[in-house]
C-alpha cells in the first residue's frame, strides 16, 4: 500500500509530457504538450487552486471556520470547488453564462453555490470581467469570505514554478521555447520564471485571442475562447515576461482543438488549440532542432455541449 494517497488533492501535479506525432512543424521541430487534463478535475487550475487556498490556511487570511469567494471563467472554479470540497469550506462562485455549462453543472456538483452574470451573447468582454470581479468583492464583503482574488493572487505562482521543474526535468534540460494562453498570465508567468531559472535563453510566448489582443497594443473585443482573454491588460502580466505574443483567433483555436482529437486523439478545449496554433509559429522560427513545449490546459470533456453545437453547424451547412 506504499502508493495510497491522503486524498484526491495529492494527485495534484506530475502530469505527463507527450510529444504531438501528425500535427507537427514543418522545420522538423519537436513539439510537446504538457498534458494538464491529468489533474483531478480535468484543469491545470488545480494547481494555483490548491496553493492559493493552502498560502491562505498557512497565514491566517482563511481560518478553519471559514468560506471562500471567487469569480472564475469555469476551470477556476471546479478547482476551487474540489479543493473546498475536500477540506470543508464553503464557497461562493461568481461566473457567467458565457462559459461551458459543463463547467458550471460541475462547481454546482463539487457543492458550489454559483452567482451567473449575464453576458453579451455568450461572448467574453472587458465589462463581463469587471462585473464579475466586482459581484466578487461585494460577497467578501457582505460576507467576510476569504476571495482568492485570482487576478491579483500571487500565492499561485509558487505552483507553476513547480509545474517548470517538471518540464525541466520531463526535457532533460532540453527545451528551446514554452507557449502559454494568458488568462490571468499566472502560468505563463509562473512557469516562465521557474524555467528560466535553469536558462535564460528559453523563449517565451505569449498567446491571445486575435480579437481582443489588448496585451499586445490592439483593441479590447469579445471573443469565445474559454479561460483566456480578459479583455484588459491584467495585474499579474509583465511585458518582459514574453519574447514574442501570437494573436489565434477563436475560429482557429476551434479548428485546432478538433484536429487534435481526430488526428492525435487529444481532446483538449480551444485555449490548447490556441496554445498549439502558437507553439507551431514558433517552431518554424527556431528550426529544426528545437524541441517546444505548450499546454493542454484542460480536458475538451468540459466543453461537450460547446463543441456538440459547432459539429452541428459544421453539419447543416
Amino acid at each position: 500500500m506504499k502508493d495510497t494517497q491522503q486524498s484526491i488533492l495529492d494527485r495534484i501535479g506530475n502530469t505527463s509530457l507527450l510529444a504531438l506525432r501528425k500535427i507537427v512543424p514543418s522545420s522538423g521541430a519537436r513539439i510537446f504538450l504538457k498534458l494538464e487534463n491529468e489533474n483531478p478535475t480535468g484543469s491545470m487550475k488545480d494547481r494555483m487552486a490548491l496553493a492559493m487556498i493552502e498560502a491562505a490556511e498557512a497565514d491566517g487570511r482563511l481560518a478553519a471556520s471559514g468560506s471562500v469567494v471567487e469569480y472564475t471563467g469555469g476551470s477556476t472554479g471546479v478547482s476551487l470547488s474540489l479543493v473546498c470540497a475536500v477540506k470543508g469550506y464553503p464557497l461562493h462562485i461568481v461566473t457567467s453564462d458565457a462559459f461551458a455549462r459543463e463547467k458550471l453543472d460541475h462547481m454546482k456538483i463539487l457543492g458550489a453555490t454559483l452567482q451567473v452574470i449575464p453576458s453579451d451573447s455568450g461572448r467574453m468582454t472587458e465589462k463581463l470581467t469587471k462585473d464579475m470581479i466586482a459581484a466578487a468583492d461585494i460577497i467578501a464583503q457582505d460576507t467576510g469570505a476569504f476571495w482568492t482574488d485570482q487576478m491579483k493572487n500571487r500565492d499561485q505562482l509558487a505552483a507553476y514554478h513547480r509545474m517548470a521543474d517538471e518540464i525541466w526535468a520531463q526535457t532533460n534540460g532540453r527545451i528551446d521555447g514554452f507557449v502559454q494562453s494568458v488568462g490571468t498570465a499566472a502560468s505563463l508567468r509562473g512557469v516562465a520564471e521557474g524555467l528560466r531559472r535553469y536558462d535564460e535563453r528559453i523563449a517565451i510566448v505569449a498567446v491571445e485571442p486575435a480579437e481582443s489582443a489588448v496585451l499586445s497594443g490592439g483593441p479590447s473585443g469579445a471573443h469565445k475562447i474559454d479561460g483566456i482573454g480578459a479583455g484588459y491588460v491584467v495585474p499579474l502580466w509583465q511585458r518582459s515576461i514574453a519574447d514574442d505574443i501570437e494573436r489565434v483567433s477563436t475560429e482557429d483555436a476551434t479548428a485546432m482543438a478538433f484536429r487534435l482529437a481526430r488526428e492525435e486523439g487529444l481532446f483538449a478545449g480551444t485555449s490548447t488549440g490556441a496554445n498549439v496554433i502558437a507553439a507551431l509559429r514558433l517552431a518554424e522560427r527556431l528550426g529544426p532542432q528545437a524541441t517546444i513545449v505548450t499546454v493542454m490546459c484542460d480536458t475538451g470533456m468540459k466543453y461537450l455541449r460547446t463543441f456538440g453545437a459547432k459539429l452541428e453547424e459544421n453539419f447543416e451547412r
